[in-house]
């Protein structure tokens, strides 16, 4: 009976709990699918979120790799800039630097015209006044009827009156010798400073030309790089006060170059006099010995004679062989063959444009086609020759180097000299090498 009973209350505390629990149990399913879905929802909007972060990552990530890619490139290209501008600041600086010494060299040369124009007007106005004396004089003859010293002498009247002509002719002769020397010497002096006055406006005539090529060739720069960089007038600026202060470097050196160059020179004079002292006692000792020889051996003096006429016959053709120019070919692309060759066109013309040796050049012209002759291609103008080749100092200067002075370019041939084609009035000659402010020295070779 028991049995029956808990089987009894088993299956009705079994049916209260099925009761009980099935509502509960279907709700909290129903919750659970919506939550599901929500959460499935959920979770999607957050993927379709993430895939758009995601997208904006990348993005980002390719606009930050664009940016570095674009840093790198700006940065680059401001290098490049600043090099181009560092360069462009550089060749302005050379050029003003160039304008400034031809300036300068320009200045110095209309006040040595000055000078120069004063003492050739002192020299002729003593000149003139000698000419007029002199006029003066043979007019006071005319009208003494003294026209000939031998006149004067044919009036004497006695031998007495012969011998007071004869010193009276003697002084007058000395005094008209020496107001006939005097004039001479006025007139060569005048004419000495005439000649130096012309040399000189030919030279400033040359600067000046070569100074409007360079100013052109300059504003040329100038306006290619005013139309490249914005900043262009602070570089100028700056530009302008480096070139003031390589000017004035420059000239100084150039100062200091000549004056060390005129103290070689001096010595060098004091070298050679003192190998010709040397030479003329050699010379004179051998000529005492072949005197004492040709006294002991009694020679005769038509021998001797017919020797020296054949010694001076011998020095008179090589004189005349010597005499004639010609050209010799150029020969192998040295220094030293380079300077020779060019030597030769010495007191050849000088023709502002021009490029031959023979019929006439410039400077630059003369530069180019000497070296043309050996094979090597130079540029036409100065200021392009002052940027080609090697620099180097003028110090280490070797024959066949090119000396830059701003506008003008000449050879160095060595020993201090240069030959270059100068003026319209001198044409091809020689020089000193620090005749004006070195610039540069360039090597070709």
């Amino acid at each position: 009976m028991k049995k029956i009973y808990y089987s009894i209350l088993s299956i009705i505390m079994t049916l209260i709990i099925m009761t009980v629990a099935v509502p509960s149990w279907a709700a909290t399913s129903s919750d659970l699918e919506k939550k599901q879905e929500e959460l499935e929802k959920e979770k999607e909007k957050l993927e379709s979120e993430k895939s758009e972060l995601q997208s904006e990552k990348n993005s980002s990530q390719n606009a930050l790799k664009e940016a570095n890619s674009n840093i790198s490139e700006i940065s680059e290209s401001q290098n490049e800039v600043a090099a181009e501008i560092d360069e462009a600041e550089a060749v302005i600086t050379d050029l003003l630097t160039s304008i400034n010494l031809i300036e300068a060299d320009i200045s110095n040369k209309k006040e040595e015209i000055e000078k120069t124009q004063e003492e050739y007007d002192i020299a002729k106005e003593n000149e003139e006044t000698l000419y007029g004396e002199m006029c003066e004089r043979i007019k006071f003859m005319y009208e003494k009827g003294e026209l000939s010293y031998a006149m004067i002498l044919m009036q004497a009247q006695s031998i007495n009156d012969v011998l007071n002509k004869a010193t009276y002719v003697e002084k007058l002769y000395e005094y008209d010798r020496e107001q006939l020397y005097e004039y001479v010497s006025a007139k060569n002096e005048a004419e000495a400073y005439g000649e130096q006055l012309e040399e000189e406006k030919s030279e400033l005539e040359t600067s000046q030309y070569e100074l409007e090529e360079e100013q052109a060739y300059m504003e040329e720069v100038l306006a290619g790089y005013e139309a490249q960089y914005d900043n262009f007038s602070v570089q100028l600026t700056k530009a302008k006060q480096d070139a003031a202060v390589y000017t004035a470097q420059l000239q100084k050196q150039t100062a200091e170059l000549k004056k060390l160059q005129a103290s070689i020179d001096a010595k060098q004079k004091e070298v050679d006099e003192a190998a010709k002292a040397v030479s003329d006692a050699k010379a004179a000792e051998a000529a005492s010995a072949a005197a004492a020889k040709e006294a002991s051996e009694n020679k005769n003096k038509e021998s001797t004679s017919s020797s020296n006429n054949d010694t001076d016959t011998s020095d008179n053709n090589n004189s005349s062989s010597s005499a004639a120019k010609t050209i010799s070919a150029p020969g192998s692309a040295t220094g030293s063959n380079i300077a020779s060759y060019a030597c030769q066109f010495v007191g050849n013309p000088y023709v502002a444009g021009g490029t031959s040796l023979t019929n006439g050049c410039d400077c630059s012209g003369f530069v180019m086609s000497v070296y043309k002759a050996f094979g090597i291609s130079v540029p036409r103008t100065s200021y392009a020759q002052a940027a080609y080749g090697k620099e180097v100092s003028y110090a280490n200067a070797q024959p066949g180097d090119v000396i830059y002075y701003g506008g003008h370019v000449g050879i160095y041939i060595g020993n201090g000299q240069i030959v270059h084609a100068s003026t319209a009035k001198t044409g091809i000659k020689y020089s000193s090498a620090t005749y004006r402010t070195i610039i540069t020295v360039r090597r070709f070779i």
